[in-house]
């Protein structure tokens, strides 16, 4: 089981994913265009990249414990509406199963 700094900014509760969950602090994307256009708030789209807070021990199939394969600290892709939001100190995080992370970003 990984453990993680996943203290919250405002020294709140720790969250320690169970089963296959991870907890994911999603990353805000570019705000400017490559052409210098300052994106407003009414068309940013939904973050799919965060960086993995916590991570679950892993989840039994067939008696056997299956690995995780993220780890804390990673950069992951996600999928844009998977996962449950959860407030961790005044910033929103999630909490995703392992099979909605799609990529880990190298």
């Amino acid at each position: 089981m990984s453990k993680a700094s996943n203290n919250p900014p405002s020294g709140g509760p720790k969250y320690q994913p169970l089963f296959d969950n991870v907890l994911v602090k999603p990353l805000e994307p570019e705000q400017i265009t490559a052409s210098g256009i300052v994106l407003p708030d009414t068309v940013k789209e939904k973050p799919q990249v965060g960086q993995v807070m916590a991570v679950g021990p892993g989840v039994y199939d067939d008696g056997k414990l299956v690995p995780m394969q993220v780890k804390v600290g990673q950069k992951v892709l996600y999928k844009k509406w998977g996962g449950n939001e959860v407030k961790v100190g005044r910033e929103e995080w999630m909490i995703l199963e392992q099979k909605d992370i799609l990529a880990i970003v190298e």
